[in-house]
This record gives structure tokens, C-alpha cells and sequence, in this order.
């Protein structure tokens, strides 16, 4: 990167590997984090967090082992949209309990960390309610649940 991003350089590089992704550069895995470092100009701390950005919406996953890859499946929705989706899916109502996160994390095939963001987003807009050693219930229907 030769300038600063008045936007966050974390996000220009996560934009530029969104586009990457759908683009199909990436179909076997990203190149490693020291690599996409060096090829961004930044440090590995920034290259982590454009990662982290799209591993919140669902476009990376993180295998432990093997390092970022796209995630396989038919679902490419980001994972705020598919954990919105659950309340309609599994036709939750206000007061009922919300699947917990390991899970969520073994259906969306997500890491705790992402699932964990996304939740406490949903907390954040009023969806989910957390009472601690209870879990998680629901405490408002999504917007597009169709419900009135």
C-alpha cells in the first residue's frame, strides 16, 4: 500500500480479496498470511484483520492446519444473514430459545469467533437476548421473517 486509506487499509485489502474471491483467484486456497503481507505492503496484524472481515461475513473460513479458504457449499449468503435466517428457519418466536454456538458452528461449518461476532451483532440490533448461564433467546423477529 503506498498511501493511507482514509477507509482503513484493512478493509481496502479485504475489499480487494472479496473481489479476488468471486473472481475465482482464490479457488484453492489464499496464499499464506506472510505472503499476502508482503504482496500488500502491510503487516501481518492488518492482513489478519481484512481475514477476519470476511471470515465475519462468511466469505473465508479459517481451517486449522490448512489456512484460508472459501468456504464449500451452495450457502455464500455472510454469515449474518444465515444466522438471521435460523429464526425463520427453525420458525422461532419471541421467547424461544436461539440454537447455541457450537451449534451453529457445526451447521454453518463457521469458527466459533465468527459465530460469536454475529451474535453479539444480533444482540446489538435487539434480535437476541443473552442471559448468562442460560443462553440465548429470541427478542425480536427479523425484519425480513414476514411476521407480524
Amino acid at each position: 500500500m503506498s498511501e493511507a486509506s482514509p477507509r482503513g487499509t484493512y478493509l481496502v485489502i479485504s475489499e480487494a480479496l472479496r473481489r479476488g474471491i468471486e473472481d475465482g483467484e482464490f479457488v484453492d486456497g489464499l496464499p499464506s498470511e506472510a505472503e499476502l503481507a508482503d504482496a500488500h505492503g502491510v503487516s501481518r496484524n492488518t492482513i489478519r484483520r481484512a481475514l477476519k472481515a470476511l471470515e465475519t461475513k462468511g466469505a473465508l473460513e479459517s481451517v486449522p492446519g490448512v489456512g484460508w479458504r472459501v468456504p464449500r457449499g451452495d450457502d455464500r449468503r455472510p454469515l449474518m444473514e444465515r444466522l438471521m435466517a435460523v429464526i425463520e428457519d427453525d420458525s422461532l418466536a419471541v421467547g424461544d430459545a436461539y440454537p447455541s454456538e457450537a451449534r451453529l458452528c457445526e451447521r454453518f461449518g463457521a469458527s466459533r469467533t465468527a459465530v460469536r461476532r454475529v451474535l453479539a451483532q444480533m444482540e446489538g440490533t435487539g434480535l437476541l437476548l443473552t442471559v448468562h448461564g442460560k443462553g440465548r433467546t429470541v427478542r425480536a423477529l427479523p425484519a425480513s421473517a414476514g411476521r407480524s
